[in-house]
């Protein structure tokens, strides 16, 4: 068995990913929040180097872990009388999986952009007026 330092650093780095926006959720209440996003993002971290271990082109499993959470995220969305409630929760866990799998498999730029971006629509969501909220 062969743990490389570069492992630790990829789970490191999707720890602290995941935490941070599991943050952000816990922040406002959410339903998945610290805990979640961080199992989420480590867990498609580590699928993602499993993959490259097994060899191959880890396309199969990369395409599992879409599936899997996309299973979880359908399970977190119910109608509410005329409302859909928990579709932006539901997209947040697909979007914390696929940084999950860029840091999995290296692409720390791709992440870290996708980071930015996750977080940045939460941060001009709260700047809008209360009219755009709804």
């Amino acid at each position: 068995m062969d743990f490389a330092e570069e492992d630790i650093i990829r789970l490191s780095a999707a720890l602290v990913i995941g935490g941070l926006v599991g943050v952000e959720r816990e922040y406002h209440g959410k339903a998945a929040g610290f805990r979640t996003m961080i199992m989420i993002c480590v867990g498609s971290a580590l699928f993602t180097l499993v993959s490259g271990r097994i060899g191959g082109t880890g396309d199969r499993i990369a395409a599992n872990i879409v599936n899997g959470i996309g299973f979880l995220g359908a399970g977190i969305i119910f109608r509410e009388d005329s409302r859909v409630k928990g579709l932006t929760t539901a997209a947040t866990v697909w979007a914390v999986s696929a940084l999950g799998m860029c840091v999995g498999a290296g692409h720390y730029d791709i992440a870290l952009v996708g980071f930015v971006f996750i977080l940045g629509h939460y941060c001009c969501w709260l700047v809008l007026p209360s009219g755009f909220r709804k």
